[in-house]
């Protein structure tokens, strides 16, 4: 038997955690293994300079620059799958981390004004990064990559103070 309860008018639902979309995924995995690609290049380029001088690359160089690689995909991958936000009534909480999980929490008071970046590989695969700058000097940019560019808009949308007055110009 399952027990109902019923919500008084003061109380609001708790929204859930949202995930990032798939092609999220994508970017995360591609990002590091753009970076864990370096040291493989370079070994790729040494073993053809020691080719041509007669010598050969030691076979771990490779294997340790192929191994960088996986790496960088699967933590990518994991990274994508730990990383959730949620729009709440206090502002945006962001859960990250896959060995060090953390939780952010941007107040909607410390929101000073907010961005939309949006790389190659992000517009290519419809994606958008909301950055919210807040007061303060320590982490006083928030970013949130991996957003379906739509809802990235939407969430900038909402974090927006209209009753402080949209339209106030800083001179």
């Amino acid at each position: 038997m399952h027990e109902t309860t019923e919500a008084t008018p003061t109380s609001r639902p708790t929204p859930d955690w949202e995930a990032l979309p798939p092609p999220a995924r994508w970017a995360f995995r591609l990002g590091l293994a753009g970076w864990a690609a370096l040291p493989l290049i370079a070994a790729v380029v040494t073993g053809l300079v020691l080719r041509l001088r007669g010598e050969w690359l030691p076979p771990a160089l490779l294997a340790a620059g192929l191994l960088m690689l996986a790496h960088a995909w699967v933590y990518g991958g994991l990274s994508h799958r730990r990383t959730r936000y949620r729009l709440d009534d206090d502002g945006l909480r962001i859960r990250r981390g896959v060995c060090w999980q953390g939780e952010t929490l941007v107040p909607r008071s410390r929101v000073q004004h907010l961005d939309l970046e949006r790389g190659p590989l992000e517009r290519r695969l419809g994606l958008a990064t909301l950055v919210l700058h807040t007061a303060g000097t320590r982490m006083s940019a928030v970013r949130l990559p991996g957003l379906d560019a739509a809802r990235a808009r939407a969430l900038r949308d909402a974090l927006v103070d209209r009753e402080a007055g949209a339209d106030d110009d800083a001179l």
